[in-house]
C-alpha cells in the first residue's frame, strides 16, 4: 500500500520541491500552506506520516502537533532552523518522532520517512511481516511488549514513539550495560542516516520525562558522561 505523506509549511517552494521528490520515490503527498486548514484535514483524514515546519504564522508547528496529538498518533517529523534548539527540544517532548534542521537534504528526509514508516508498520502489525517478533521484556517495574508496541511502568501505560521505544528496548535488553550514542543511533536509525548527538540526548530526556509523569522518582536510565547511557534494573 502506498504511504501518504502530509507536508505543512508556509514556504510554497519547499512544499513543491519536497512533494516532487517524495512522489518520485513512490509516495502520495498532500500539501498545506495553512496549518489551521492542515489540522482540520488531518483530523478528518489522517496521513501515514506528516512533516511540519515549526515556524509558521497563525499556528506554529508546535501548536499544530499539540492539537493533532489530542486525537491522533501519526508519526511527525519537524523541520526547524539550526538556531531553534529550544523548539527542537519542545517538539520532541511533545511527541514528534524526529526533527531535521534546515537547510536539509531531501535524501536525508526521505530516508528518515522510510525508517519511521517501516518501524511504525512493524509495530502495528508484526504478524504480517517476515521479521521475528521480539519476546516481551520485564525489567523490575518495566514491562515492554515489542509485538504490540506497549510499555508499562509499575503497571501504568507509558506512550512512546517508535524511536523512543527502540532506544529504550536497546537499553533494557541488557541492564547495566552502557550503550554509547552510536549504538543507540544504530538501533533507532537503521538506514545509514547521520544523526547528531543532540537527537539521541533529546530522545533520552523525553523518555525520562514521560516515565516521570507516571513516577516522579523514576531514575532507571543513567547517564555515564563521556560514555553513554544504561538501564538500571531496580
Amino acid at each position: 500500500m502506498t504511504a501518504t505523506i502530509a507536508l505543512v509549511d508556509d514556504d510554497k517552494n519547499i512544499l513543491t520541491s519536497v512533494s516532487i521528490a517524495l512522489q518520485a520515490e513512490g509516495f502520495l503527498t498532500r500539501i498545506y500552506s495553512d496549518p489551521e486548514g492542515a489540522l482540520k484535514a488531518l483530523l478528518d483524514n489522517p496521513a501515514d506520516l506528516a512533516v511540519f515546519d515549526i515556524k509558521m504564522p497563525r499556528m506554529d508547528g508546535l501548536e499544530l502537533l499539540r492539537r493533532l496529538r489530542e486525537k491522533h498518533q501519526m508519526p511527525v517529523i519537524f523541520l526547524t532552523s539550526k538556531a531553534d534548539e529550544l523548539d527542537e527540544a519542545l517538539g520532541l517532548a511533545m511527541g514528534a518522532d524526529d526533527y531535521i534542521a534546515k537547510p536539509f537534504s531531501q535524501r536525508l528526509l526521505i530516508a528518515r520517512i522510510r525508517a519511521i514508516l517501516r518501524r511504525a508498520e512493524v509495530s502495528r502489525a508484526p504478524d504480517a511481516t517476515d521479521e521475528p517478533v521480539a519476546d516481551p521484556i520485564t525489567r523490575g517495574r518495566l514491562e515492554m511488549d515489542p509485538a504490540r508496541h506497549r510499555v508499562k511502568w509499575d503497571g501504568q501505560d507509558v506512550t512512546l514513539t517508535v524511536t523512543e521505544f527502540l532506544i529504550l528496548e536497546t537499553l533494557a535488553q541488557r541492564p547495566g550495560v552502557v550503550k554509547n550514542r552510536n549504538q543507540l543511533m544504530d538501533a533507532a536509525y537503521q538506514d545509514d542516516v547521520y544523526v547528531d548527538d543532540r537527537t539521541i540526548d533529546s530522545h533520552i530526556k523525553r523518555l525520562r520525562r514521560k516515565f516521570r509523569e507516571v513516577d516522579s522518582h523514576f531514575n532507571a536510565i543513567d547517564t555515564l558522561y563521556g560514555a553513554g547511557y544504561r538501564f538500571s534494573e531496580e
